[in-house]
């Protein structure tokens, strides 16, 4: 029987309907873990995850904002953008730039500084 036109364009397909060539041996029953083994990585998944819990108990520090709540760490972060670009503007304004050396660093440290002085404030532990 001669090979019809349809062969050459299913031979290429051949290869995925072929298993015993991507897969030569069958998986054995050793190569599952054991059930003691795997309680004890479940075990001590759980066991170290615990400290990790954070505020878990209380729910995370948030404020009300035109109705929804907004964690405080975002809340303080954009202040304390907000107080980068304010001490950027005050420099640029008094001149200060052309004096004070590395005016990137300066108000990034301003932005953070006003951050985290937001959100001890916010937690309570400030003062």
């Amino acid at each position: 029987m001669p090979p019809s036109p349809f062969d050459r364009l299913h031979a290429p397909l051949r290869i995925f309907t072929d298993v015993k060539r991507f897969m030569p041996h069958k998986p054995t029953a050793s190569a599952r873990p054991r059930p003691c083994k795997l309680r004890a990585t479940y075990f001590s998944a759980l066991t170290l995850s615990l400290p990790l819990q954070g505020c878990a108990l209380h729910g995370a520090p948030s404020r009300e904002i035109f109705g929804a709540y907004f964690p405080l760490w975002l809340l303080g972060g954009v202040i304390g953008l907000f107080a980068a670009l304010l001490a950027h503007r005050i420099s640029v304004a008094m001149r200060w730039t052309q004096i004070v050396p590395l005016q990137l660093s300066v108000c990034l440290s301003i932005g953070i500084t006003v951050a985290v002085l937001v959100w001890l404030a916010g937690t309570g532990q400030l003062l």
